[in-house]
């Protein structure tokens, strides 16, 4: 059973960044997905096993970054110019069978996707 274990979630005003972690126990495809109060929980963005392939949802490209450290197993995700929509609780999962061939024409994953999930840890930007 692989162990996720998120941090780095705080509160923040509008423009501000915001670094999230995530240790994995194992190497996998990995991603992070955020969930709003009263929203599904959307994908935010992921990575393949090697760190080559980076995937972004729309809505944070060109303002959040994926990135892994597979001597430390961990994920990073850096939230840059950060948006009160942005206010969610951050999830960092992981599909053992490696990420799917389509998302590099888009980037659109399932909850259902993913084989493991950590518990979260929150993010809340102030306007």
């Amino acid at each position: 059973q692989v162990q996720l274990v998120e941090s780095g979630g705080g509160s923040v005003q509008a423009g501000g960044s915001l670094r999230l972690s995530c240790v994995a126990s194992s190497r996998s495809c990995m991603g992070w997905f955020r969930q709003a109060p009263g929203k599904e929980r959307e994908g935010v963005a992921a990575i393949t096993t090697g760190g080559v392939g980076v995937f972004y949802a729309d809505s944070v490209k060109g303002r959040f970054t994926m990135s892994r450290d597979n001597s430390k197993n961990t994920l990073y995700l850096q939230m840059n110019a950060l948006k009160p929509e942005d206010t969610a609780m951050y999830y960092c999962a992981a599909r053992l069978s490696g990420c799917l061939p389509r998302w590099y024409a888009r980037f659109s994953p399932e909850s259902t996707d993913f084989d493991t999930w950590g518990q979260g840890t929150q993010v809340t930007v102030s306007s």
